[in-house]
């Protein structure tokens, strides 16, 4: 059976994601913002339409409240109509005002405002008989016993009627009825430009947001997509120098690339230590098994029945494999070293404290030393390190500093605080190191005389493991040194406050399997 290839599954590019989130997010954005504006520019319109009407209204009810009867087209007519003879035409506009008669309604500046064609007035008496219509583009009669303003919408009609009883001022009787019927086409017209805009420059919106889109896709992409070349170019060649061209944008995306050629560097660094950690280890291996090895071969040949070569074969066998147990252990510290920050996460510890004590350890351990302590540490000095760890580190220096003195066996720590937290020096005055030992001194199973080296019983990894602890604890440690004259190493630790540490110890106290559980400060 031939198996099918699993189908790849289609997707949307990042581009394309981007340029239509933005081109819509903006295109929406103006939409809404258009729509908002619409509706704002409609409802002012027709508020100022209302406050028209309603002065039309006041104007016809102030010509029509002097008759005392009844409403009839006597009476009506010379107050509300003219004579075809005094009609003027305003130019442009179709609205007939007249010419001389200052009686009649046209003649009023509010009338003459809104004297337009979409405008009639219609009067009514009590029985809802038509007595006068200015344009005969009227709607039905609604009686009503107050003034009303409806905004009403049908299939012939879209406008708004106004409506109000006609009471007289002289007798107070109801005398009939006006209604002023306005179709808006002035207004409807202005609305339907506004519209038709609107949906000129939405089509112009979208295309400009999609091209905004895109070119800001483009731009911000253009780093992933360096990214993913690199990658693609590391994965085919895990030892490529290929790094992502530096972007001179000072942003998230100009972090994230710097972040990005710095881990490649790391990796790339630690490829290289790898591979000269495994060369190393071989070759320190190498010796020790071929010493083993010979002796095993000697006493297999003729040292079962020779007590003494017997005893040498052994004894030297048994100092090779000490010293592999040595490089072993040292190989562990080291690999333990990268994990101090998960497996110590509240470790806390006394710089001066431990200082003291180790120096006094050496003291007795080395009495044909000198060890001269200056200490300008006052009280209990907190940082954040497993003592062990610091135990350790300080004893590395210390016996590097026996191991290289030569005839002056004197060696001095000193220790003061600084801005940035405590400074420890330990300086000798042996051997000291050229400008290439000291600028590799801290790499692994580097000696610099590994002759002598192997007869002190070192591996060379006693500073590396130093270095590593110091500075996976967030600290510093570096070398002064001239050839002939000694060296003086120096660790640079920050500092907490007693209040900090007596906190972190509270929190490795709530661990039961914190290895700081039961450790004093």
């Amino acid at each position: 059976m031939v198996s099918k290839e699993p189908r790849t599954k289609r997707r949307l590019s990042l581009a394309f994601k981007w340029t239509a989130v933005v081109g819509v997010g903006i295109f929406v954005t103006f939409l809404v913002f258009s729509l908002v504006l619409y509706g704002a520019t409609g409802s002012i319109l027709a508020s100022q339409e209302r406050s028209t009407l309603r002065d039309t209204l006041n104007a016809v009810e102030q010509r029509l409240s002097p008759i005392a009867t009844k409403l009839t087209d006597k009476n009506v007519s010379p107050l509300l109509e003219v004579d075809g003879s005094d009609y003027q035409t305003s130019a442009g506009t179709g609205v007939s005002l007249v010419g001389g008669n200052d009686e009649s309604v046209f003649a009023d500046s509010v009338i003459q405002k809104l004297s337009r064609a979409d405008v009639s007035v219609a009067v009514y008496n009590n029985q809802s008989e038509q007595i006068f219509s200015s344009r005969n583009q009227d709607q039905p009669l609604k009686k009503t016993s107050t003034t009303t303003i409806k905004q009403v919408k049908t299939k012939d009609f879209n406008g708004m009627i106004v409506t109000a009883p006609i009471v007289s001022s002289t007798t107070s009787k109801h005398l009939g009825y006006v209604q002023i019927t306005d179709r808006m086409q002035a207004i409807h017209a202005t609305m339907r430009r506004v519209f038709n805009m609107i949906l000129i420059l939405s089509g112009i919106a979208l295309l400009v947001s999609l091209l905004v889109g895109y070119v800001m896709a483009r731009r911000f992409l253009q780093p992933i997509h360096s990214i993913t070349k690199t990658i693609n170019v590391v994965n085919d060649e895990p030892q490529s120098s290929v790094r992502i061209p530096e972007l001179k944008q000072n942003d998230e995306l100009g972090d994230l690339v710097n972040e990005f050629n710095g881990m490649l560097d790391r990796i790339q660094r630690f490829i290289d230590q790898q591979s000269d950690f495994v060369q190393d280890v071989s070759h320190e291996l190498r010796t020790p098994v071929a010493i083993l090895e010979g002796h095993l071969q000697l006493l297999n040949r003729w040292g079962k029945d020779d007590p003494e070569v017997l005893a040498e074969s052994l004894s030297a066998s048994l100092q090779e494999i000490a010293r592999m147990k040595s490089l072993i252990q040292e190989m562990l510290d080291l690999t333990r070293a990268d994990q101090v920050d998960v497996q110590f996460p509240n470790a806390v510890c006394d710089l001066n404290q431990i200082m003291e004590q180790v120096v006094n350890d050496f003291k007795m351990i080395h009495p044909d030393f000198v060890f001269i302590l200056d200490n300008d540490l006052e009280g209990p000095v907190y940082v954040r390190m497993y003592r062990n760890h610091l135990e350790q580190v300080l004893i590395i220096l210390l016996d590097n500093a026996v191991k290289y003195s030569l005839t002056r066996k004197e060696i001095h720590v000193s220790a003061a605080r600084n801005s940035d937290g405590v400074a420890l020096v330990v300086q000798d005055f042996g051997e000291g190191l050229s400008n290439v030992d000291r600028e590799r001194v801290f790499n692994r199973f580097y000696r610099v005389d590994k002759a002598r080296s192997r007869e002190k019983g070192g591996n060379g990894l006693g500073l590396s493991i130093a270095q590593q602890l110091v500075e996976s604890y967030h600290g510093e440690i570096t070398v002064d040194s001239a050839l002939g004259h000694g060296s003086a190493f120096r660790i640079d630790l920050p500092t907490i406050t007693a209040e900090e540490a007596a906190h972190l110890r509270e929190q490795a106290d709530k661990l039961p399997d914190d290895p700081l559980a039961n450790s004093n400060l």
